[in-house]
């Protein structure tokens, strides 16, 4: 059924060449974009799918510190470590898709979790054990933003469906720090909350598939503008089975546990 939903020529997902090519890119540029992953037909209905949900989606307004992390009060409170940062989206999750809906083909598929694994270098690719984590799908009206972050997670994989009409770039800064040194770079953090030091931007249209690594890569969604509200899938994977978000996590992101 994937080749109704997203297209075998941008993105050949059993091609042993095309997966080795797109995990060359990510180890060496840390990012990869697949522009035309899905099929123009695809994205009209799940933005059309997307907006009818939206009335149910969990909003949130918060700060939060680069690391999303709890401040340390053995640091001054200006220092960049307990800086706030502030991040509003809203939120559908995994039990609010629709079940006949094209992100439940994609995400389920088999083949397109080994094309994944390929990619981020794992031997296989698990869903989270609970019912809200695995397929998020993000809303970001007029003003609302990710702001500046480091991922806890090795890798993400995102789908936008609608750009807004300015703003809401994906904006980022590759290795600024090695998480498993414990090296937290504040020098270069700071740079980057001061606007010292300017980030890439990543180019993304809607239908693109994109792979991240976001743990060493400090990013952030700039603010939409408009009237056209940023909507993005999150497809979220585990290395290993019977993983769960924590409570406190889901509580935070969804306003509720199940």
């Amino acid at each position: 059924m994937l080749d109704r939903i997203i297209d075998p020529q941008a993105c050949p997902l059993d091609d042993a060449a095309y997966i080795t090519a797109c995990r060359q890119r990510l180890d060496e540029d840390g990012v990869v974009t697949i522009p035309g992953f899905l099929l123009a037909r695809t994205v009209a209905d799940l933005v059309a799918e997307a907006e009818a949900t939206a009335p149910e989606a969990f909003f949130t307004s918060s700060t939060h510190n680069v690391y999303l992390t709890a401040p340390d009060a053995t640091l001054a409170p200006d220092h960049v470590f307990n800086r706030q940062i502030d991040s509003s989206k809203g939120c559908i999750t995994t039990d609010q898709v629709p079940t006949g809906s094209a992100l439940h083909s994609i995400y389920e598929s088999a083949t397109f979790r080994d094309f994944i694994a390929g990619i981020v270098g794992e031997a296989a690719l698990y869903e989270y054990a609970d019912p809200l984590s695995s397929i998020n799908v993000h809303y970001a009206a007029a003003g609302q933003e990710l702001g500046w972050h480091f991922d806890n997670s090795s890798f993400a994989v995102t789908l936008l469906l609608q750009a807004p009409e300015a703003g809401g770039e994906f904006q980022y800064v590759r290795d600024l720090r090695d998480a498993d040194a414990g090296d937290l770079n504040f020098t270069g953090v700071e740079a980057i909350l001061n606007n010292d030091r300017a980030p890439d931007i990543l180019e993304v249209v809607p239908g693109t598939l994109v792979l991240f690594r976001g743990r060493n890569s400090m990013h952030r969604v700039t603010p939409t503008i408009g009237g056209r509200t940023r909507i993005l899938v999150v497809l979220a994977y585990n290395t290993e089975p019977g993983v769960a978000l924590s409570e406190a996590a889901r509580m935070t992101f969804y306003g509720r546990l199940s």
